[in-house]
């Protein structure tokens, strides 16, 4: 630690009444070792990517603390590029998450489904509605105080977690920034937009996956069918598709039939968000890109999202693979 940063007023400083909500938020994205995080006016932007293939963003808002301070002008920079420099950095997301579940925050499952209990919403239990959830957060008194600081570059990433008169410290290392752009989704040339209940979803991968496929397939279509998801595997292969009704798609905005294939083991990497979300938004662009945008309901707090932005399959030289859309299409029809 840089001695003149001793007695420095910090970059940034956050206190969480609930580190079960971060936990299990960022537990969504840990698919990587390490996580850029960027800190904003708005919130902490954590972002995780394999082989610029898949993307996986968590957005801590600065609703989900009780304070937040962010103050780029205490990091001594001159300009308004260097002061937003200094908010980005690399970390270790598996120390993060092993440092939060300290206290023993863990991740009860259904005992009949597997699922998360917090499955629809991080609430710790389901909730049937009524009374709180006998074992929500609200009934356990999980009040665990999570502090979070940041002085100056180059520093590390403070965390101090407090809980029944007991106090521990961790430093996390912080490391240079290995990318900066995210995977590019054209919004302006969208040739999908899904809104749908994730569980759903959840559940089509899961029944997809029965099959040890290594691609899966997604077609929309303005006419029916008009969502299928396919795949092929070893042990068979399998189709789900979806009806329009309005109770099922929430929203459904496809101007023109389009097929996709992208890698099962990367779709694969969300789930553990499928199984918390409420809701999925999935959207895909001209250029095959799919992002995944999951609306996870905070007990006490409102709503949450993680995204995750997925690029398209592209056999290589000589590897099985479809030939063209027309090939998939007909294939699926």
């Amino acid at each position: 630690m840089n001695p003149a940063t001793d007695n420095a007023t910090p970059l940034f400083t956050a206190v969480s009444g609930s580190v079960r909500h971060l936990f299990l938020l960022l537990k969504c994205i840990n698919f990587a070792t390490k996580a850029q995080v960027r800190i904003t006016s708005e919130g902490l932007r954590f972002t995780v990517e394999e082989s610029r293939v898949v993307q996986g963003i968590a957005f801590l808002e600065k609703s989900l603390f009780t304070s937040y301070t962010y103050a780029p002008s205490a990091g001594s920079q001159t300009n308004d590029e260097e002061a937003d420099d200094t908010a980005v950095f690399q970390i270790s997301l598996t120390a993060l998450l092993e440092t939060l579940q300290i206290f023993g925050v863990n991740e009860a499952k259904d005992r009949w489904t597997g699922r998360d209990l917090a499955y629809g919403g991080i609430t710790g239990a389901i909730d049937r509605g009524g009374r709180p959830a006998a074992f929500g957060n609200r009934a356990l008194g999980m009040s665990g105080l999570c502090r979070l600081s940041y002085t100056a570059k180059g520093e590390p990433l403070c965390v101090v977690l407090e809980e029944a008169g007991v106090t521990t410290t961790c430093e996390m290392v912080t490391y240079e920034p290995e990318y900066q752009a995210e995977i590019p989704l054209q919004r302006d040339a969208l040739n999908l937009k899904i809104i749908m209940r994730s569980n759903w979803l959840h559940d089509a991968v899961n029944e997809l996956s029965s099959t040890s496929p290594s691609r899966l397939t997604i077609a929309v279509s303005p006419s029916a069918p008009y969502l299928v998801l396919s795949s092929n595997g070893p042990l068979g292969s399998t189709t789900i598709e979806f009806s329009k009704d309005q109770q099922l798609l929430e929203t459904f905005q496809v101007p023109k039939r389009t097929v996709n294939t992208y890698k099962h083991s990367l779709i694969k990497v969300a789930t553990r968000a499928m199984s918390l979300a409420s809701k999925v938004s999935i959207r895909g662009d001209q250029q095959g890109v799919l992002s995944l945008q999951f609306m996870i309901e905070l007990e006490d707090i409102g709503v949450s999202f993680v995204d995750f932005r997925f690029v398209p399959f592209l056999p290589e030289d000589g590897e099985d693979g479809w030939e063209s859309n027309d090939d998939m299409n007909e294939a699926i029809s």
